[in-house]
């Protein structure tokens, strides 16, 4: 074998050098890609800005309107069956049913008008449809008599809306992702019919509350104590018992406070709706809704879940299904995409004696009572019925 040259051994090493140089550059550039899709994800799912709607929802085109009728963009987001609000900049309406027998084009549906609250829905407006129904206050959405309230929480007041009725058994409110507490209106009038009175509550984070201090949410980790607070304010102003009704994240505040609260024996029962169980999968369902690539979420993922301190030994709530005290009711369903429903399942499958799954086909993330209302009611009704 010839005996190499000095200058092939000084090209071999620059070579070498060179592609160590780009693998550590890649490398480089991904650890730095991940952090970047890391910032972003937990700026979609932990630091969402009040009323913007939750990336990856049904975004449509009015088409056309006509008395109780509007014509939209033919998707699977405008097909699903219930009520809804349809949202723009400035514009508020109430959609319900589709209208199958309507004319229409082939690329668009129409769905009964209930009406325009704010705004008028002219053909082009693009709108995004929305589980919240309502806009204002229990008195100007719905013409219930309310109080304005500051719960004391320990960040500072938290408003809150109080709904007065009967019973000494008070349902106490909270929204989760992408909404505020205008959401938790659409089972207002219910309760209210069944004398139930409603404390709905804004926590850290929303309009007019404090702010987190690290400004960002944490999937109900810290939340759960604005909850807690609400449930000392319901028992210092009349209430003996309380039941908790929470969304999303306001859902797992819920099951945080059953798990934690000091005044946990007063609490009657839980209603979870669209609960986030597994703040993994639903942080990657943000990440990849705000088109974040493949190949890097699952480090963005991690990287978001470090922001929210939502460490790998920490137990997400529901995951100890044996430290249940009280009924649970449960709406949830496949087509969520968002809160996966299978530790929903998985909670009501090992503790049947608790807890009761309320299965919701073809509802998006907390839209349970959207795509059915009757049914949720009548289940809310059967739920309640034994604990006040």
């Amino acid at each position: 074998m010839a005996p190499r040259s000095p200058g092939a051994d000084t090209g071999a090493v620059r070579t070498a050098t060179a592609t160590a140089a780009a693998v550590t550059t890649t490398l480089l550039g991904a650890g730095a890609a991940a952090v970047a899709a890391g910032r972003y994800a937990a700026d979609a799912a932990l630091r969402p800005e009040p009323g913007r709607p939750l990336p990856g929802g049904p975004r449509l085109s009015v088409h056309s309107t006509a008395p109780g009728r509007v014509e939209l963009t033919r998707s699977l987001g405008s097909l699903r069956p219930g009520t809804y609000g349809l949202d723009a900049p400035g514009v508020h309406a109430v959609v319900g049913p589709v209208l199958p027998d309507a004319p229409h084009g082939p690329d668009t549906v129409v769905r009964r008008l209930v009406a325009v609250t704010h705004g008028s829905l002219d053909p082009g407006t693009r709108v995004t449809l929305t589980p919240q129904v309502h806009l204002g206050n229990p008195r100007t959405a719905l013409g219930l008599d309310h109080a304005d309230v500051d719960v004391p929480g320990e960040l500072g007041a938290l408003p809150a809306w109080f709904v007065p009725a009967a019973r000494d058994t008070w349902v106490i409110t909270v929204h989760g992702l992408g909404s505020g507490r205008e959401h938790p209106m659409v089972v207002m009038p219910f309760l209210h019919r069944h004398q139930l009175p409603v404390l709905d509550l804004a926590y850290r984070g929303d309009l007019s509350a404090p702010a987190p201090p690290d400004g960002l949410g944490h999937f109900g980790e810290s939340e759960w104590r604005d909850l807690d607070a609400a449930i000392r304010y319901a028992l210092r102003y009349g209430a003996r018992r309380v039941v908790l009704h929470g969304w999303s994240t306001g859902a797992a505040m819920a099951l945080r406070a059953a798990e934690r609260s000091a005044l946990a024996d007063r609490i009657s029962g839980l209603v979870l709706d669209s609960p986030v169980l597994d703040w993994r999968s639903t942080l990657r369902a943000l990440a990849a809704a705000r088109r974040i690539p493949a190949a890097v979420l699952p480090l963005a993922v991690r990287a978001a879940e470090s922001r929210a301190g939502l460490s790998a030994d920490r137990r997400p709530p529901g995951a100890d299904p044996g430290a249940l005290r009280v009924p649970v009711l449960v709406f949830h369903g496949p087509d969520d995409t968002l809160a996966s429903w299978e530790p929903s399942r998985r909670l009501a499958a090992a503790r049947p004696d608790l807890v009761t799954l309320h299965t919701v086909a073809g509802a998006g993330h907390g839209a349970m009572w959207n795509a059915d209302p009757a049914r949720y009611e009548e289940a809310l009704r059967r739920f309640l019925t034994p604990l006040v």
